[in-house]
């Protein structure tokens, strides 16, 4: 057992054996370590002006992403690389290409967001040579530029992409060998307690040990990705003891594509289940690009969405609809069970105090069936889902309804079906008017509430609306579909 966390911040290796299982790497790095270039705009992983990158070994080559420094802990860094906005510049002040071609194109005007808005492009330009349009947008969906300035913005990240210098401008290309044998050398497998004051965090060794720790630890909160338990350090400033950070442990991250469907380990982020899910499930992969931004789909785990059980979680939903089973695990063993029968109420899962969701499978959709998920927000990019929506249909060779199951999340205490509808549906000719007969059948489903996000009304109606715009798609009804999203 081990009581220290290491990693290399820019090029320095740092071991804490006295840290607060809460503290996050935006404050340790403002207040502990004077660099200040990483900035608080707003604390929950929404705005991006606090964006480092963290680099950690994957299959023994060295990995970087971006990730929001204002709700990352630093107990979940053991093992790996934190690059920050001072490490960019070359040591006699010249500038790295990504910053000079922020400055060419004057990319910055406040200049409060600029420091994460030049980390994100400088994690594109690790990750992509020749990044499209969309890429370099997708790249600065969680970057918010108050001033609006994101053509100049985009226009730095085409121009360093066209004229792209050697590595040896590259602090990170320079230095990769003696990074990736200076991480080796941390991955010792033991299990890490660090005790600061009676609060502890812990980092289990392996999947065994962590289960064994959960039975131990009544209290224990898990921590995969942190963008929402996070939130509830910096938001609602809840004290939590002991935290149990899962991040790091590579036998949670397995995915696995079959012939019928998709395994996805609970530790599995967004951005590591894109592609297969995409390849396979292309709308439940659409959703996934509006989840958050690359920062928070860097972090943030499916597994984790499924576990926190929030009624606004945007996978349960849509895993829920393509009929997904989870599994559970404890020192007694493995469970597995229908993952809409994991949720139960308001904050409360089908999951003992000791379990763990190690897994989930995901059925891909038969060919012949049709499937879409539907998110609405308030903003198209990195926003909390207001109501989201998703229906799976087979028809029968006379164009019946076979079977449909439809789930939503924002509709209810928890992610639900809504069975009534699925009752007026099947069995039914799958027509504009059994679709408009059936209507009325979300009243006695849902009793959605009233928030800051959106009014009960229009939730209600909005669930109607989205099962119409479902038939019309299905149906392929251009025309009628195009005249309903104008009314909508």
């Amino acid at each position: 057992m081990n009581d220290a966390i290491r990693f290399i911040l820019n090029g320095e290796d740092i071991s804490l054996s006295n840290l607060r299982p809460t503290e996050t790497l935006l404050d340790f790095l403002r207040l502990n370590r004077h660099l200040r270039g990483t900035k608080e705009g707003c604390a929950e992983g929404d705005c991006g002006a606090c964006t480092v990158l963290v680099g950690r070994l994957v299959d023994g080559a060295l990995r970087y992403e971006t990730v929001n420094a204002c709700i990352r802990f630093v107990g979940s860094l053991n093992g790996a690389h934190v690059v920050t906005i001072e490490h960019l510049a070359a040591k006699d002040g010249t500038l790295h290409p990504v910053q000079q071609a922020m400055v060419d194109c004057h990319g910055s005007q406040c200049g409060f967001c600029t420091p994460g808005i030049v980390m994100s492009l400088y994690g594109l330009w690790l990750a992509n040579e020749k990044p499209s349009r969309a890429e370099i947008e997708k790249a600065l969906q969680g970057n918010l530029c108050r001033c609006t300035g994101y053509e100049p913005i985009v226009k730095a990240a085409e121009q360093v992409s066209l004229t792209r210098p050697s590595a040896l401008f590259d602090p990170l290309e320079t230095t990769r060998a003696d990074i990736i044998s200076r991480l080796w050398a941390m991955q010792t497998g033991e299990t890490i307690v660090v005790d600061s004051g009676g609060e502890r965090l812990i980092v289990p060794g392996s999947v065994t040990a962590l289960a064994q720790i959960l039975a131990d630890e009544t209290t224990a909160t898990m921590v995969a990705g942190a963008t929402d338990v996070g939130l509830w350090v910096t938001k609602q400033m809840r004290p939590l003891n002991p935290v149990v950070f899962i991040n790091h442990l590579t036998e949670l991250q397995t995915l696995a594509a079959g012939d019928d469907g998709i395994t996805i380990g609970a530790g599995v982020t967004y951005t590591q289940a894109f592609a297969a899910i995409a390849a396979k499930i292309p709308s439940l992969g659409r959703l996934i690009d509006r989840i958050g931004g690359d920062q928070v789909r860097n972090m943030g785990t499916i597994g984790g969405n499924i576990a926190n059980g929030s009624p606004i979680g945007d996978t349960p939903p849509p895993l829920i609809a393509l009929g997904a089973t989870v599994k559970l695990r404890s020192t007694a063993g493995q469970r597995a069970m229908p993952l809409e029968d994991f949720f139960i109420d308001y904050g409360k899962q089908a999951r003992q105090r000791d379990e763990f969701v190690e897994s989930v499978f995901v059925p891909y959709p038969a060919k012949d069936s049709h499937f879409s998920v539907y998110k609405i927000t308030k903003r198209r990019d990195e926003d909390i889902s207001a109501v989201l929506g998703a229906f799976h249909l087979t028809l029968d060779a006379s164009g019946a309804v076979a079977d449909i199951r439809i789930a939503f999340g924002g509709m209810a205490a928890t992610p639900k079906r809504a069975r009534t509808v699925e009752a007026e549906l099947i069995g039914k000719p799958w027509t504009e008017e059994t679709v408009l007969a059936a209507r009325p059948a979300f009243d006695a489903d849902f009793k959605p509430l009233t928030d800051w996000r959106a009014t009960s009304e229009y939730r209600q109606l909005t669930a109607k609306n989205l099962l119409t715009r479902f038939y019309l798609e299905t149906a392929g009804a251009p025309q009628e579909l195009r005249r309903f999203e104008e009314i909508a």
